[in-house]
C-alpha cells in the first residue's frame, strides 16, 4: 500500500500576507515554496505585479477560474471561485463559465478574454491562430492584451504547481 502523508502548509511567506490572501491547503507532495523559495518568490512577484494590471479584477478572476477548469486544478478553481464571489461575481455566471461560449451571460470583452484564455491554455491543440488574435484585439488594446496574456500565463504556472504537486482545497 502506498501511503503519502498529507501536510498542512501555508504557501505564502509572511512578507506577502499584506498583499495576498493567506492560503492554507492540503499538499500531499512537495512544499515547493519551501524547497525553491527563490523561484517561488519570483512567481509571487509576477502575481503581485498582476495586481497593477489594466484588467478589471472581476475579469482577472474569470480568467483564473477558466484556465483552472481547463487544467483541472481543483485548488485554484476553489480559491478563485471564492475570490470572484467576494468581488461580486454571481454564482450563475461562475456555473456557466465552463460553457461560456454557449451562454448569454458574458460581455463581448469577457468572451474575448475567455477565448484568449482557452487558446493560450490549450496552446498545443491549435496554436494561437491569427483569426483568434484579431478577434481578441477588437476588445483589448496593446497594454490590456499584454496584461491579459501575462494573467493567463501566470495562472497556468500556478495550475502546474497545483496539479503537479497534488494540492487540494482545505475542507
Amino acid at each position: 500500500m502506498n501511503y503519502i502523508p498529507t501536510n498542512k502548509v501555508s504557501v505564502l511567506p509572511v512578507i506577502h500576507r499584506a498583499t495576498l490572501k493567506d492560503i492554507t491547503m492540503t499538499a500531499p507532495r512537495v512544499n515547493y515554496a519551501h524547497v525553491a523559495p527563490h523561484t517561488y518568490k519570483a512567481l509571487l512577484g509576477l502575481e503581485k505585479a498582476m495586481g497593477e494590471s489594466s484588467l478589471e479584477k472581476s475579469l482577472h478572476e474569470l480568467i483564473k477560474i477558466r484556465a483552472s477548469q481547463l487544467n483541472a486544478c481543483a485548488y485554484c478553481i476553489d480559491k478563485h471561485t471564492s475570490d470572484a464571489i467576494a468581488l461580486g461575481e454571481t454564482p450563475r455566471r461562475i456555473f456557466a463559465l465552463s460553457a461560456w461560449h454557449e451562454t448569454p451571460f458574458f460581455t463581448d470583452r469577457e468572451r474575448a478574454a475567455l477565448l484568449w484564455t482557452d487558446t493560450l491554455t490549450l496552446l498545443a491543440d491549435k496554436g494561437a491562430p491569427e483569426a483568434i488574435y484579431r478577434e481578441v484585439t477588437q476588445q483589448f488594446d496593446d497594454r490590456e492584451l499584454t496584461d491579459l496574456t501575462f494573467a493567463i500565463a501566470t495562472i497556468n504556472a500556478w495550475n502546474r504547481f497545483g496539479v503537479g504537486f497534488g494540492m487540494q482545497p482545505a475542507q
